[in-house]
């Protein structure tokens, strides 16, 4: 049972039968005082989610198959470890200042120190864990490379299968088209995680400030599950918040970064007062100054056009969509069955014009973009948010003058500090460009 090695699969104690020496089995549900997952680490008491008066199932990670105190959680213990040839075939050159981070990456992994990547948007975080990628698979290791982000995954998934081309990625998320098999390199959503226990021995976590990742006890339990007991994290990061600074300082290394790989700024957004912006699809008279603004950032790039909830944007769009009647545009949200293609056809140049919720806040790159959040200072935009939002704008290609404009018509510590961070994050970039 291949599909078992390092994977966790529920099964019922008749079954258990049928199986020899090299599965590790292991109740689903422990009780003591209360009734502890050992899939998601959920606790509840003895009061809730009882099937019988001895019996209890979990209702917090029901999707990925029910368990209950009838239930055993089985894996298969791997065998050991083979070095073996592996095909790498990026033949890129990373900047004086990646490749110092991309060293300390693989040093630290060889001296079994985990690692924090803190490096701004656009500073080539992907190319500088080819090479402790690299390392772990011609060692014997296996590898998964998490994020919080459909998207991110989607993103980073042919990027890697170019680099490694003979390792036969796998790409899993709740609606992927792959099924699960045993190989040594997985791409995957943080709640794929579930399914694994003591499977890798280098797990690669990108965004790990992300929503729905970050805070989620749930999701940290998961990943200490799936790490191998001597198996190292590297964290990926340009926003990482101050409480995981903290919680990391005795534990990882941090390797910060301020600098793109083409050493230009971050874009510094223009705040742009905004009166009624809540309102402005109303009518073809509050939304002038929208119009105005797009009007010109389209005169140099296509626009991404960030909104703070579903309905907003599709009212904004189909109000702005009328008045260009002849400029190609569309919206695309977490709910939208064509989301793939839609951010597929924004890159292809199709759209000139996309409006999104924060779902392409992170891990997509299109060339040759402007910015405009609506509402900065809704609740939804924390200053992560509104950092990364920013740091869709320049970051390939040749210099196109993309530019970020915030509306908004209140100010809040988000929008402040996220301007703040741009502006240190730049003037650690010129310090380091000047040494």
């Amino acid at each position: 049972m291949e599909e078992l090695y390092g994977r966790q699969k529920g099964m019922l104690k008749d079954e258990l039968s049928q199986l020899d020496d090299s599965f590790q089995c292991r109740k689903a549900l422990l009780i003591t005082n209360k009734v502890s997952c050992q899939r998601c680490g959920s606790h509840f008491s003895k009061n809730e989610n009882q099937l019988s008066s001895k019996e209890y199932y979990c209702p917090y990670c029901i999707q990925f198959g029910r368990l209950s105190t009838q239930t055993y959680l089985v894996t298969q213990n791997e065998t050991k470890k083979t070095p073996r040839e592996v095909c790498f075939t990026w033949r890129g050159k990373l900047t004086p200042a990646q490749q110092k981070v991309s060293d300390n990456i693989l040093k630290n992994y060889q001296k079994g120190k985990n690692t924090l990547i803190w490096a701004v948007t656009g500073s080539g975080k992907t190319e500088m864990i080819f090479s402790v990628v690299r390392d772990c698979l011609q060692n014997g290791g296996r590898l998964a490379i998490s994020s919080p982000r459909i998207d991110v995954c989607r993103e980073l998934y042919p990027r890697i299968n170019e680099v490694f081309p003979e390792e036969e990625t796998l790409l899993l998320y709740g609606d992927s088209e792959q099924k699960y098999r045993y190989n040594a390199l997985t791409i995957c959503t943080t709640h794929q995680l579930l399914h694994f226990y003591q499977a890798f021995d280098l797990l690669i976590i990108d965004e790990v400030d992300a929503f729905p990742y970050e805070g989620d006890k749930t999701l940290a339990f998961a990943q200490k599950n799936a790490l191998k007991k001597d198996g190292k994290y590297i964290y990926l990061s340009a926003t990482p918040p101050n409480h995981l600074l903290s919680s990391l300082k005795k534990t990882f290394c941090i390797e910060k970064l301020p600098i793109r790989f083409h050493e230009r700024p971050l874009v510094v957004p223009q705040l742009i007062w905004y009166e009624g912006w809540q309102h402005c699809y109303y009518s073809n008279w509050k939304l002038k100054k929208f119009i105005a603004y797009l009007k010109k950032l389209l005169e140099d790039n296509d626009v991404l056009v960030f909104c703070p909830s579903i309905s907003y944007m599709q009212n904004l769009y189909k109000k702005v969509s009328l008045i260009f009647s002849s400029t190609k545009m569309d919206c695309v949200s977490s709910l939208d069955k064509q989301r793939e293609e839609k951010v597929q056809n924004m890159r292809d140049g199709v759209y000139r014009v996309l409006f999104c919720t924060t779902i392409l806040e992170r891990g997509v790159t299109f060339e040759h973009i402007s910015v405009i959040v609506m509402g900065a200072n809704h609740k939804i935009y924390s200053k992560s948010a509104l950092v990364q939002i920013a740091g869709r704008v320049d970051r390939k290609g040749s210099y196109q003058h993309g530019q970020v404009v915030f509306f908004y018509n209140q100010q809040t510590q988000a929008i402040r500090d996220a301007c703040q961070e741009i502006k240190k994050m730049n003037r650690l970039a010129k310090e380091w460009i000047a040494s």
